[in-house]
């Protein structure tokens, strides 16, 4: 059964906000999905593509509401 996590890395700057949502992604069983709370520059602007480019799929990436510079990006584990 697929399950659900949550990562926020909003206290954390590169490299170390990749290594640890790599770090998540692995422990992720095959269906998972894991939702990474992350900070508007670096993180927004490396992260998805590196996390694509290790093979797992982005299902989105969309700006919380509160206009707080802080995105949520939802990654699967096929």
């Amino acid at each position: 059964m697929a399950e659900n996590h949550f990562l926020d890395i909003t206290t954390q700057v590169c490299p170390l906000t990749f290594v640890k949502a790599r770090l998540a992604l692995e422990r992720l069983a095959g269906g998972s999905m894991l939702e990474i709370r992350l900070n508007t520059g670096e993180p927004l602007e490396n992260l998805p593509r590196s996390i694509a480019a290790l093979g797992y799929r982005v299902v989105s990436l969309m700006a919380e509401p509160e206009g707080n510079g802080v995105h949520r990006l939802v990654v699967a584990k096929d």
